[in-house]
């Protein structure tokens, strides 16, 4: 059995805490401001994009070894018009260089909290967790987990994937925000 943290009881937290739980894990919710420990081996931020820095300076020491997932697409939120990270680099690639004694994974930021949720994406496909990262037993303990949640999990290669994955995101959000798709749609894999 795996305990996961995960910082922020948001809708996304909500639905990943879910997703582990349903998995027969333990879930952990740690609020952003807290004092509290963070004792998963598996830590998820569920938090916007901007939120991350002030976590990561309050909480580095205990996200040392840690296996860390960032899921924030790190849009422009005053224009939802561009991301605010360089052409060449991601989200995730800030916090592998913030948290050099940590294993960063890039994850569920091509999910909407609803398509979690229901484990469906537009009401019909299986919804799919793609998974970015170096660290090989890092990647396979967080797809275990989501695995065993109902969800299906894809390795979506090294962390350097990470700015594919946040450019889907952005899209679909970009997408939901005109109402031209609905929260509960998105990227499905089909084999």
């Amino acid at each position: 059995m795996t305990t996961v943290s995960i910082i922020g009881n948001g809708n996304m937290g909500t639905a990943i805490g879910g997703i582990v739980a349903a998995g027969g894990n333990t879930v952990e919710y740690v609020g952003r401001d807290e004092g509290a420990q963070v004792t998963g081996d598996i830590v998820i931020l569920a938090v916007p994009y901007p939120s991350v820095a002030a976590i990561v300076e309050a909480r580095r020491e205990q996200l040392a070894g840690k296996v860390v997932v960032d899921i924030t697409n790190p849009l422009d939120f005053a224009t939802f018009d561009s991301l605010v990270v360089p052409a060449d680099s991601s989200a995730a690639a800030e916090l592998a260089a913030a948290l050099p004694d940590s294993r960063v994974l890039k994850a569920f930021n091509t999910n909407f909290a609803a398509t979690l949720a229901a484990k469906t994406v537009g009401g019909a496909q299986p919804t799919t967790v793609l998974v970015a990262g170096d660290d090989d037993l890092a990647k396979q303990a967080l797809l275990d987990v989501v695995r065993a949640g109902g969800l299906n999990a894809v390795d979506a290669g090294s962390l350097a994937r990470a700015r594919e994955l946040e450019s889907v995101g952005f899209l679909q959000l970009t997408l939901a925000v005109q109402e031209k798709v609905g929260w509960n749609a998105g990227v499905a894999l089909v084999a």
